[in-house]
C-alpha cells in the first residue's frame, strides 16, 4: 500500500522543496512517512475546520499551500489553535504536508496557473528567488576516500540542479602539504612533504546550506583539516522564480482589462489603481502578497501589476511611475492552486495503479468580505 513518503515523492516532483525560500517551512508538517495513504485532501490553509473535516472523513493526508508550522513552537498547548490541530492530526493519524514558496516559484506552479487563468501570452519568470543564490563548493579528497566523501556529500542538500540531484564533477590531481609539529596527519608524516593523489569534487550548494553541508562532509573526510573552496555565483536566468510577466491579448485599456481579469478569476470585486483609460499591453502577476516585487515591477516593461495585499503607498508609487495595480486579494490569487494539484495527483496515482482517492476541500472562503 502506498504511504506518506510515496505522496511526498509525487509532490517533490511537482514542486521540489529545494526551491523554497530559506524563511519558509515546507514539507511534512505533521505525521510519519510510513503511514498508509488511501485518501488525500487538498486545501489552501490548514485551518481548524479543514483539519476537522479531514479527520471526520478519515482522510490520511492533507496537502495545503500555506504552512501549519510557520514559526517554531515555544510550547505545545493542545488548547491553542495550532496545538488543537496538531493533536487532532496525531490522534487521527492525519499527515499534513505543505508546498508553499516552492509551489509559487516552480515552473508550471501557482504563478504560471495564475498567468494562464488571466490569459497572458509569452510568459516569463518575473523575479528570481533564493534558488539563484547558489555557491560552487570545491572539495579536495584523497583518491582512496573519493566514494566515501561523495556519498556523504549526496546525503546533504548539495548537488541539486533543476530536476536533478547528486550533481557533481570530479577530476584527478596531485595535492601537497607539509604537516606541522602539532598535526595529526592521516596521510604522510610530520615535517615531511606529502604528494598524495587527490580528487577535486565540484558541486552546487545554496548559500544558506553551506555550513550544514560542510559540517556533514567534514565528519566523513579523512583529513584533520579538510581543504575546500566556496565560490559565489552570479544569478542566471531561471525558469523558476516568483511571479510571471506576459503579454495581454488584444488591445484594451486598464478598465477593460480589469473587467476581464475579474470575469476570468470569478471575482466578486477587485481594487484598481491607475488611470482607467490607460492602454495596457503587458502585465506582471504574483500570487499571494506581492508588495515585495514592486521595485521589480517598476523596473520592468509591464504596465499593470496583478497581486494581493497591495498597500496604499504601493498605489501611490505606481501612480508616480505611470503604472497600474490590480489587487485581486491574497485568497483569490492562491485558492486556484487546489484543482490543478488534485488533477496532478490523480494522474500520477492512476499511472502508479494506486487505489487512492483525491478530494478538493470546497468550503474555504476569503476571510475578507466587502460590504
Amino acid at each position: 500500500m502506498p504511504n506518506v513518503q510515496d505522496i511526498i515523492n509525487l509532490m517533490e516532483d511537482l514542486a521540489p522543496s529545494s526551491l523554497a525560500e530559506s524563511w519558509d517551512t515546507v514539507g511534512l508538517q505533521v505525521g510519519r512517512k510510513d503511514w498508509p495513504v488511501r485518501t488525500i485532501m487538498v486545501a489552501l490553509d490548514p485551518l481548524p475546520e479543514v483539519v476537522a473535516a479531514a479527520c471526520d472523513q478519515h482522510v490520511d493526508m492533507l496537502i495545503t499551500h500555506h504552512p501549519l508550522l510557520f514559526k517554531p513552537l515555544k510550547n505545545l498547548n493542545f488548547n491553542s489553535p495550532t496545538g488543537s490541530i496538531l493533536y487532532q492530526s496525531a490522534v487521527n493519524q492525519l499527515a499534513v504536508y505543505c508546498a508553499h514558496t516552492n509551489l509559487d516559484k516552480v515552473s508550471g506552479g501557482l504563478n504560471d496557473i495564475l498567468a494562464e487563468r488571466i490569459g497572458l501570452d509569452s510568459v516569463d519568470v518575473f523575479a528570481p528567488g533564493e534558488d539563484s543564490e547558489s555557491c560552487k563548493l570545491v572539495l579536495y579528497v584523497p583518491a582512496d576516500y573519493e566514494q566515501q566523501v561523495l556519498n556523504a556529500l549526496f546525503q546533504t542538500s548539495a548537488g541539486i540542479i533543476g530536476e536533478y540531484s547528486c550533481c557533481a564533477f570530479r577530476s584527478a590531481g596531485k595535492g601537497s602539504f607539509l604537516p606541522g609539529d602539532l598535526a595529526r596527519p592521516s596521510i604522510g608524516k610530520v615535517d615531511e612533504i606529502s604528494h598524495p593523489d587527490e580528487i577535486r569534487i565540484e558541486t552546487l550548494v545554496r548559500k544558506k546550506d553551506i555550513s550544514a553541508v560542510l559540517s556533514h562532509v567534514r565528519s566523513h573526510h579523512p583529513y584533520q583539516t579538510m581543504a575546500f573552496d566556496v565560490y559565489p555565483l552570479l544569478p542566471i536566468e531561471s525558469r523558476h522564480g516568483f511571479g510571471r510577466t506576459g503579454a495581454i491579448t488584444g488591445r484594451m485599456n486598464l478598465f477593460q482589462f480589469a473587467q476581464e481579469v475579474k470575469e476570468k478569476l470569478c471575482l466578486p470585486n477587485l481594487k484598481i489603481s491607475g488611470n482607467p483609460l490607460m492602454m495596457v499591453q503587458r502585465a506582471a502577476v504574483c500570487s499571494g502578497s506581492g508588495s515585495s516585487l514592486l521595485n521589480a515591477f517598476f523596473a520592468s516593461t509591464a504596465d499593470v501589476y496583478i497581486s494581493g495585499d497591495l498597500r496604499y503607498h504601493d498605489a501611490r508609487a505606481a501612480e508616480l511611475a505611470g503604472k497600474a495595480l490590480l489587487d485581486i486579494g491574497h485568497f483569490a490569487s492562491e485558492h486556484l492552486m487546489i484543482e490543478p494539484v488534485c488533477d496532478y495527483l490523480r494522474r500520477q496515482i492512476s499511472s502508479a495503479s494506486w487505489e487512492i482517492r483525491v478530494e478538493a476541500y470546497q468550503l474555504e472562503k476569503d476571510p475578507f468580505t466587502m460590504i
